[in-house]
């Protein structure tokens, strides 16, 4: 008999408890060290060069800190009119308008011209080569890496919130970050229906748990392995720009394959701050949003067909989380299966005589009691949901509770059935924006601000999601 905590577990994971705890000894660590940090001389804080860096560029130089003004900001675009006024004016009111730059890849809307209204420069790529290529192009006809020490790759619907670069750019004064991931919070402020209401929360339950569980402690100095950092709103030092293949043939999305390459060719590690937060429109229909979680889904395996395994941290951290990935997955789509046949014996006062229920009724019975099924998934299930409430301050979350498992159900299916298509087929990159929508003034960058320590956290959210296990987004992109 499976008790109530092994099914909890099983779904659960031992990547969220592992990370979870790691999460914790991260924050104790940051409160401990808040005295000393405000007590150490400015001139003990001198930056240098990331130390994977050193062996190939030389002795490590002390720099100055990051600010700002090093940081050139990269926003690639496909058909995003709607929204991309607002990003770059959300952006331009903390970045120099001469540092943000656009690439259209193959827009047939207004993007290029709403863009160069706003001041920012932009090129246009000849045809839909894809975000990754689009990126790369950029990055080689701006010329960003021998002008900048930072580039920062931000969403065309994603609004950065003031607060970001302070904390994000303050996680390069560790030496060896070679990359800093946002911290990402859903769009509020759309007139929705109960579906696109409960896509939204659905993925905002994710990232609530997800970037303060799981991200929050895969990013932690002494146990850095992170699978992705999410291609919303990141940062990347110039530097290791060049080593990294942003562009590799076969592969839908850009922002795994980045991250696997900073960990598989040591180039550094991946930090990550809740207070660097950056506000995205999620899929409110059905439609883009199985899209979108296949994209994402049909993308981590790509990345892990392409990079063969090592004898390091990230290698086992990722051998852990696909297999409980795939288990999980399995799991919650046996779910409705298990709660019938668990179920009708007692609506119908006991086993009924069907072709075969009683052999089915009676292996099930066996290993599994509803009980189990309610203490070790449903009900751990809603604490997750009440924790992510009270973190957000959004009790909405909970009138959509009885509604969750179903989506985890939705992305668990779409997580397992992306895995033959990533083996078998190559894709070309090349993408289509899901359907935006205008966001009300009072929700737009003036959004409540998540301090350090208390906010959110890719999406991917794949990596996010599995703190519910089987569920295939990461962050939006």
């Amino acid at each position: 008999m499976i008790p109530w905590w092994g099914l909890a577990v099983g779904v659960l994971g031992v990547n969220f408890l592992l990370w979870g705890s790691a999460s914790l000894c991260r924050l104790a660590g940051i409160t401990l060290g808040r005295g000393h940090a405000r007590s150490a001389p400015a001139a003990l804080r001198a930056v240098r060069a990331p130390a994977a860096l050193d062996a190939r560029s030389g002795p490590a130089v002390a720099r100055a800190r990051l600010t700002v003004n090093d940081v050139a900001v990269l926003i690639p675009a496909h058909n995003e009119a709607v929204v991309i006024g607002d990003t770059l004016t959300a952006i331009m009111a903390l970045a120099p308008r001469a540092n943000v730059h656009v690439v259209s890849d193959g827009s047939t809307d207004k993007t290029v011209r709403i863009a160069r209204r706003t001041g920012a420069k932009v090129i246009a790529t000849r045809e839909n080569v894809g975000k990754a290529g689009a990126l790369a192009e950029a990055i080689e006809r701006f010329g960003l890496i021998t002008r900048f020490r930072v580039i920062m790759l931000l969403d065309a619907d994603t609004r950065v919130e003031p607060g970001y670069f302070e904390a994000g750019l303050a996680m390069f004064d560790d030496p060896d970050v070679v990359a800093v991931a946002g911290c990402v919070r859903t769009a509020r402020g759309r007139k929705l229906g109960f579906a696109g209401n409960l896509l939204v929360s659905h993925r905002q339950r994710i990232y609530a748990i997800g970037q303060r569980v799981l991200k929050f402690g895969q990013t932690w100095a002494r146990t850095n392995a992170t699978p992705i950092v999410p291609g919303f709103a990141s940062m990347y030092r110039t530097e290791v720009l060049p080593y990294i293949d942003m562009n590799p043939p076969g592969l839908v999305i850009e922002d795994f394959n980045m991250t696997f390459e900073v960990y598989q060719k040591k180039l550094g590690k991946v930090g990550f701050t809740l207070g660097a937060v950056a506000v995205t429109q999620d899929p409110d229909n059905f439609g883009d949003y199985v899209r979108q979680t296949r994209r994402w889904a049909v993308g981590l395996w790509q990345t892990v067909r392409r990079h063969p395994p090592r004898a390091n941290l990230f290698t086992v951290m990722l051998t852990v989380l696909l297999l409980e990935l795939v288990t999980s997955s399995m799991l919650f789509l046996l779910l409705p299966l298990l709660l019938t046949v668990l179920l009708i014996p007692d609506v119908a006062g006991g086993p009924p005589a069907w072709p075969m229920f009683a052999q089915v009724y009676a292996v099930v019975a066996v290993h599994v009691r509803l009980s189990s099924v309610l203490f070790g998934i449903l009900i751990p299930d809603l604490a997750l949901t009440c924790v992510a409430a009270a973190a957000e301050r959004q009790p909405r979350l909970l009138l959509f509770a009885p509604f969750y498992p179903v989506m985890r159900l939705v992305d668990a299916a779409i997580g397992l059935s992306a895995i033959p298509v990533a083996w078998l087929t190559r894709t070309n990159g090349r993408w289509r924006s899901p359907k935006r929508r205008s966001v009300s003034p009072a929700t737009a960058p003036g959004q409540r601000s998540i301090p350090a320590g208390t906010g959110r956290s890719g999406t991917a959210v794949v990596q996010a999601a599995h703190a519910f296990a089987g569920e295939g987004a990461h962050a939006p992109g």
